[in-house]
């Protein structure tokens, strides 16, 4: 059967599609920007319907209405990382979290277990070929979609059409909804002086020919504003935004001294504004790959310098880092964090660094601190852990010994706590 008869069977509307789903399923839905809106929309529609439906999702960028109070008899959100949209359901108990590394997510899925009912995709039409591109989420979206029993798709004609291993064909479809509206953008972050700072410190470590993997927020896009002098930069990370576009523009991130798919722009997922999805719909400078290839450490090691940049809520004096809670809180997820700060160890001429500023709440409280609070999970370990940024500077925490490692983090904390810090390590070492 030619490709295109296969496609119009399986046309339907979003309320049609969602009755595949029934109690008790595990539902995947895609990836942070890429979630489907409409089908999402048309299943918490059906909720009166539906018993304990597992909602598993990473970064959930739509309006999570799954987890809003009274929808726990219809469905149970089982967050692989917590967002805005979904922290309170969690902390509240009336939604759950599962540590996982984010590399790891696909073998949950396809190793059943986390055996997948339902994958709830969006994607671009389809090509010539009758093949779609998963455009702005491949990471676990793709490997859910290729695991799961039932796949329900939402092609969006306005989904960026990505490269690399994006693609699925119609055949391996079980429902299609047409939709045309606009990709969930995230807008440029506002950048504070404190987090320029941090920019600039962090920019110093990065040497020309480096590939660089970025986390998302104001302090990865602050280290941009500083690469602008920088030779020939490249790209291997979990995901990228508009910031990245501009060095592109500027001639800064070629590429060029790429060791692994040198040339390229290695991603796996991709959040910002329609600027962003445009540059990437089929260009070939950018490839993206599920996130079991693009955070594997062993794959990311084979990077030449690579450099990887994540931030924290809390170090200890012992190097410690604790990226993920807030307390016993879930604050977020261990992500591609651990992923990247063991690739990069294993890089060649690669570095680690974990940026934050000195203090929070304001400045009444530290983020170094002697150690970390109850209840704080250590996402980072103290024996993974390389540099640890400031607006004051950076500590390098290799081969360091422990009391060498309490004084470099004390030189880079806020001048107001360092006294503190400095008579409570010694009371505690006497």
């Amino acid at each position: 059967m030619d490709w295109k008869d296969i496609y119009q069977s399986k046309l339907t509307t979003a309320e049609n599609a969602v009755k595949a789903i029934q109690s008790g399923n595990r539902v995947v839905v895609g990836h942070a920007t890429g979630e489907p809106q409409v089908l999402v929309e048309a299943m918490v529609a059906q909720a009166q319907r539906l018993e304990n439906v597992e909602i598993v999702h990473m970064v959930a960028m739509g309006k999570a209405k799954y987890c809003q109070p009274g929808m726990e008899k219809h469905f149970h959100h089982n967050a692989l990382f917590v967002g805005g949209t979904t922290r309170k359901a969690v902390n509240e108990g009336r939604a759950g979290y599962t540590p996982c590394f984010f590399s790891e997510i696909p073998r949950l899925f396809a190793q059943n277990i986390l055996p997948v009912d339902i994958a709830l995709i969006q994607i671009t039409r389809p090509d010539e070929h009758g093949y779609c591109s998963f455009g702005v989420s491949v990471d676990y979206t793709r490997p859910a979609a290729l695991a799961a029993k039932v796949v329900i798709a939402e092609a969006n004609d306005r989904m960026p059409r990505t490269l690399g291993d994006s693609f699925i064909h119609v055949s391996q479809l079980d429902h299609i909804v047409e939709t045309s509206i606009p990709l969930i953008e995230l807008p440029k972050p506002e950048i504070s002086e404190v987090e320029e700072r941090i920019g600039y410190h962090v920019a110093q470590l990065v040497e020309d020919g480096s590939t660089l993997q970025l986390g998302i927020g104001s302090i990865p896009d602050a280290v941009l504003l500083f690469l602008k002098d920088k030779k020939d930069l490249g790209i291997h990370t979990e995901m990228f935004s508009d910031g990245v576009v501009e060095l592109v523009e500027a001639g800064v991130v070629t590429n060029k001294a790429k060791t692994l798919h040198p040339g390229k722009m290695v991603c796996t997922f991709l959040m910002g504004t329609k600027k962003l999805y445009d540059f990437v719909n089929n260009n070939p400078l950018v490839e993206m790959y599920s996130v079991d290839y693009t955070n594997d450490p062993f794959v990311i090691a084979k990077n030449y310098k690579l450099v990887s940049i994540n931030s924290a809520l809390q170090v200890d004096l012992t190097g410690q880092v604790c990226a993920d809670t807030i307390g016993y809180k879930q604050y977020s997820g261990v992500g591609g964090q651990v992923d990247y700060v063991r690739g990069s160890s294993r890089s060649p001429g690669g570095k680690s660094i974990i940026a934050m500023p000195s203090t929070a709440m304001g400045g009444k409280l530290s983020r170094i601190v002697l150690h970390l609070d109850e209840g704080a999970a250590v996402t980072t370990s103290r024996n993974d852990v390389h540099f640890i940024v400031t607006e004051y500077g950076h500590a390098d925490l290799r081969g360091k010994s422990l009391r060498q490692r309490a004084e470099a983090l004390i030189a880079i904390a806020h001048p107001d706590f360092r006294k503190s810090l400095i008579t409570h390590f010694e009371k505690r070492n006497q």
